[in-house]
């Protein structure tokens, strides 16, 4: 069992940047995959990051790729998300999420998550 909590969401204007963290409690982040999504009003939750629990290698969504980067310290247990150049477009609730298996795209996959934290970028 895991236990994520996020922070870090606010309110900036566009081309600012913001980083979200994940804090795990319970057992360590390392032994899981960690993933960021995020769910806009009226919209589905959408994948946005993840980091292999093997490799820490990361992959992105294409509309957050070379805006965004996730990263993980150990030490903390704890995975950030530093997003960059942000768009009203990221506005959203982000959310943590953990599974015990690889890399995956899909939220269904993903055994714990944290409450979210919102974002809001205005124009």
């Amino acid at each position: 069992q895991v236990q994520l909590v996020e922070s870090g969401g606010g309110l900036v204007q566009a081309g600012a940047s913001l980083r979200l963290s994940c804090a795990a409690s319970g057992r360590t982040s390392s032994t899981y995959t960690m993933a960021w999504f995020r769910q806009a009003p009226g919209k589905k939750r959408e994948f946005v990051a993840c980091l292999s629990r093997s490799t820490d290698s990361p992959f992105y969504a294409d509309s957050v790729k070379g805006r965004f980067t996730i990263s993980r310290d150990h030490a903390r247990n704890t995975v950030y998300l530093q997003m960059g150049n942000l768009k009203p477009e990221d506005t959203a609730v982000y959310y943590c999420a953990a599974r015990a298996g690889a890399i995956l795209y899909m939220e269904e996959g993903y055994d714990f998550w944290g409450q979210g934290t919102q974002v809001t970028v205005s124009s």
